[in-house]
């Protein structure tokens, strides 16, 4: 088996398969009642399963995650499951991602104990699809989770919060020319942004304590790279404030 980066999986489908040049259809066949699926609601989990088809019949290695609610998807080196780590994403291009990124509780306790899950590239495909059901690649992208992820007027971390409750990290419109909450520019911002949710979040509160110390240290020592977690209060302004 062939092992690829989350880089070179991106670079092949775009160079090689041309995959924004590729048009495709979903059938579902029940008895003698053969239909092609017309509804977007299902392409993105079609798209997941599409491209483990397409690991396999190129002979690309790569291990699935037997965990849906956190990143990544796919491990592309199974025998290192700390590095070269794939999540895949999929969104109607006519519309804005209405993905989720990973659940927040669950994540932010993970990435605690897996710092390298922040390591994760999201491979992103914007569709179509034809009122024939026909299913198109718009765009496709490879980003790390602080490009794809921003604040908002509620929490420092965009979330899905309904019933008062937190639920999912929600993404960015990151190829939006303007917006209104801009990106994080690092890793650390995103962290920071985090932690901040959870302090404000009071389910998470108790979490929060020594969290970022723990995941500074964490992190580090995982990556060799040290990394300082600013304060929110220290670098909110910039992107809770209209642009």
């Amino acid at each position: 088996m062939e092992k690829l980066t989350p880089q070179q999986v991106f670079d092949r489908l775009l160079d090689v398969e041309n995959i924004r040049k590729l048009e495709g259809q979903i059938r579902f066949v029940l008895g003698d009642v053969d239909i092609i699926v017309k509804q977007k609601d299902v392409v993105g989990n079609i798209i997941q399963e599409w491209l483990k088809g397409w690991l396999e019949k190129r002979g690309i290695a790569h291990l699935p995650s037997d965990n849906p609610q956190l990143p990544p998807d796919f491990y592309l080196d199974p025998a290192d499951k700390r590095h070269s780590l794939l999540e895949v994403k999929a969104f109607n291009r006519k519309a804005s991602p209405a993905f989720d990124l990973a659940d927040f509780v669950g994540y932010a306790k993970a990435i605690l104990q897996q710092p390298w899950m922040l390591e994760t590239k999201y491979l992103i495909f914007g569709y179509s699809m034809s009122e024939q059901g026909i299913v198109s690649i718009e765009d496709l992208w490879l980003k790390n989770v602080w490009e794809i992820s921003r604040s908002s007027e509620k929490w420092a971390l965009n979330v899905q919060y309904k019933n008062g409750q937190i639920n999912k990290i929600r993404p960015a419109t990151w190829y939006a020319p303007k917006a209104k909450f801009p990106l994080f520019e690092s890793l650390e911002h995103y962290l920071s942004a985090l932690e901040q949710t959870l302090v404000d979040y009071p389910d998470t509160r108790q979490l929060s304590i020594g969290w970022r110390k723990n995941m500074e240290k964490n992190y580090s020592e995982f990556s060799g790279r040290k990394i300082i977690i600013p304060r929110w209060e220290d670098i909110g302004s910039y992107y809770q404030t209209d642009k």
